[in-house]
């Protein structure tokens, strides 16, 4: 069975807009101030865990704990985070084709998978990989290797890694000896190897895995 890994941040999902309603509503829900709903913005924009609301805590004086306002983003960004239909139907035409289908994304464990419930996604993948799994990150190949173990199989030189993020992604996913499509909307650094495929949007990407795979 051939293998499809994803990205989910950035390519499965947009994490851009739902982060932003999901800082906006937990602001307006504790009774934050801009200065603190600023300090979400800027300190989160990347990536998120407990961690982060220890720091808000200890920065802002605040009473609630690290884990209540954890569970409180996590809630936030499930309900926020959407994956568009087209994504979902591309995903179950490959799984149709009899792809097995992965996704290996950097973040926390229990963020990331409340993301994939939320969407529907997990009933279109065969298993996930977070970093926060394992303490490893991409563009790291274990984490490539754990995304396939999850899926109940081992990576191959025929399995494909799809993402939005030239480092992590691709130049990972080429490291872990997978090849690779590059769903385009960063920019690409000088000196990095391309990728097999480029496309303009992940169902794209799936549409060239369905059609052009075997070549």
């Amino acid at each position: 069975m051939r293998l499809a890994l994803f990205d989910l941040d950035g390519t499965l999902v947009d994490r851009r807009s739902a982060f932003a309603d999901a800082i906006a509503e937990l602001s307006h829900d504790h009774g934050y101030g801009p200065e603190i709903e600023q300090w979400l913005n800027t300190e989160l924009a990347d990536r998120a865990d407990r961690n982060d609301f220890e720091r808000l805590r200890t920065a802002f004086q605040l009473n609630e704990t690290a884990d209540h306002l954890w569970r409180v983003y996590i809630g936030r960004m499930a309900a926020a985070v959407h994956c568009r239909p087209a994504v979902l139907d591309s995903l179950a035409r490959l799984k149709t084709a009899g792809w097995s289908i992965g996704v290996a994304t950097n973040g926390s464990s229990d963020i990331q998978r409340a993301k994939v419930r939320a969407t529907g996604l997990a009933n279109l993948i065969d298993g996930i990989a977070a970093s926060g799994d394992i303490d490893v990150r991409k563009p790291d190949p274990r984490l490539f290797e754990l995304a396939a173990a999850r899926c109940g199989t081992q990576l191959t030189p025929g399995d494909w890694m799809t993402g939005d993020n030239p480092e992590t992604d691709i130049a990972g996913g080429h490291n872990a000896g997978l090849r690779t499509i590059w769903v385009q909307g960063r920019q690409w650094p000088d000196g990095l190897a391309t990728a097999d495929h480029t496309a303009g949007d992940v169902t794209d990407a799936i549409d060239y895995l369905l059609t052009h795979s075997a070549e």
